[in-house]
């Protein structure tokens, strides 16, 4: 996979914050490798069916089994983006410019971290744990209720 085919300067808060922002529909990716980036061609499926999953709990209720599984795709995608925008955010300038410009020193402006930088990895820390955490409960609360009715199915 190749970075970009691009000599534009990639800047470390643009990209973090559309890495928390637009991570789950692909921007950041988009963004640092180009249009022709698999994975941010990928990224939206995930967040397109937790979507969906969050539509079929508003119809169907939180007892729809197939909401289970689809709910959490949305919030994992989300988390995950998230700690993305926090590593971008925490990368070293020195290392930023080495990976996304190579053609620029290394010690250019576009790979320093500013206030606003520093916001997206606040934000994204918040906001993001927030989420995986709300996925994660939601997940396990609609598992083991599941396990519950079961067993009292069994034991009738």
């Amino acid at each position: 996979m190749t970075l970009t085919t691009s000599n534009a300067t990639k800047n470390k808060t643009v990209a973090a914050w559309l890495a928390f922002v637009g991570g789950p529909l692909g921007l950041h990716r988009f963004y640092l490798y180009g249009w022709f980036d698999t994975l941010g061609w990928l990224l939206p499926i995930p967040t397109a069916l937790g979507v969906y999953g969050i539509q079929r709990v508003m119809e169907y209720g939180q007892d729809d089994q197939f909401s289970w599984i689809l709910v959490p795709l949305l919030g994992f995608t989300f988390a995950g983006c998230a700690l993305r925008a926090i590593l971008y955010g925490l990368m070293t300038p020195e290392k930023w410019n080495a990976r996304f410009n190579p053609q620029s020193p290394l010690d250019a402006p576009a790979g320093q971290t500013r206030w606003a930088t520093i916001f997206a990895i606040g934000l994204a820390l918040m906001i993001g744990t927030a989420v995986l955490m709300a996925s994660i409960a939601f997940s396990f609360q609609r598992y083991f209720e599941y396990q519950i009715e079961e067993a009292r199915k069994i034991s009738q």
